[in-house]
């Protein structure tokens, strides 16, 4: 269980998560997801990262039951502390594929919710299989965020419905947007994800590295000030209590 890291073929790093059951990352699992890319984008023999997971699905977001115990006084900790890490983990862990020095292609399964999005939507590329689905819950978790890398998967207006209703997008459907590059049955995730890996690192490594911060550097949106901005509305949902309230009814309806 947690983040681990292997390379199948020269030039690519495979960056797994692993937090069963629902892969729902806890605040240390943000940090060492931000670490592990960071290491795998800075080692001169990698020209390509791929980032995975095993289990039901690829990721369901913060672990939301770390911050009732929190507040529910189970853990010996003061305030927001729980809260404030996982804010800042997926800050880090999202700026961490963003900035990575390579590539990164995300190989996504099942459901990506949440902070799921947050790390394909800054990613370079995405394959996906054909039971994946893409979505924010925030709303009925009481929680905000992510919207940035949401509006780099499918077009403005239907960002915004499928923010405000919770719904989810499958993986054709974000095909047809011209977000996802590839998608595949299950069993087939794995080496569609590396194919495309191979051909990217198939490039000069130095020149993938110049690629990447050339093409970062001409985005239109500054995902990390972008997402820092929705993230101040996380922490006046808390502050105001609504966020309790919607959380401890998502709580009560995961245990029905």
């Amino acid at each position: 269980m947690g983040v681990s890291t292997s390379s199948p073929e020269k030039g690519i790093s495979v960056v797994t998560v692993d937090f069963p059951p629902v892969n729902a990352l806890p605040v240390r699992g943000w940090f060492d997801l931000a670490d592990t890319v960071r290491a795998a984008g800075r080692d001169p023999e990698i020209r390509c990262v791929v980032l995975t997971a095993e289990g039901r699905g690829f990721n369901a977001g913060v672990d939301i039951k770390e911050i009732q115990r929190e507040r529910e006084g189970l853990r010996e900790t003061d305030g927001h502390r729980a809260l404030i890490g996982a804010n800042r983990g997926c800050f880090e862990a999202f700026a961490a594929v963003y900035e990575c020095e390579v590539p990164v292609v995300a190989a996504v399964h099942g459901f990506c919710l949440g902070g799921g999005i947050g790390l394909v939507g800054n990613a370079d590329a995405i394959v996906a299989s054909e039971d994946a689905t893409f979505g924010l819950p925030e709303l009925d978790r009481g929680a905000l965020g992510a919207a940035t890398h949401l509006a780099r998967l499918v077009p403005q207006h239907l960002m915004r419905v499928l923010y405000y209703t919770a719904r989810t997008a499958t993986a054709a459907e974000l095909h047809a947007h011209g977000s996802v590059w590839k998608v595949v049955p299950r069993e087939e995730l794995r080496a569609a994800a590396l194919e495309l890996a191979r051909e990217i690192a198939a490039k000069d490594g130095h020149l993938l590295r110049l690629a990447k911060a050339a093409i970062n550097g001409i985005d239109p949106v500054d995902v990390r000030r972008s997402y820092r901005f929705e993230q101040g509305f996380t922490f006046e949902a808390n502050l105001s209590g609504v966020a309790d309230r919607v959380r401890d009814t998502f709580g009560k309806e995961a245990t029905q």
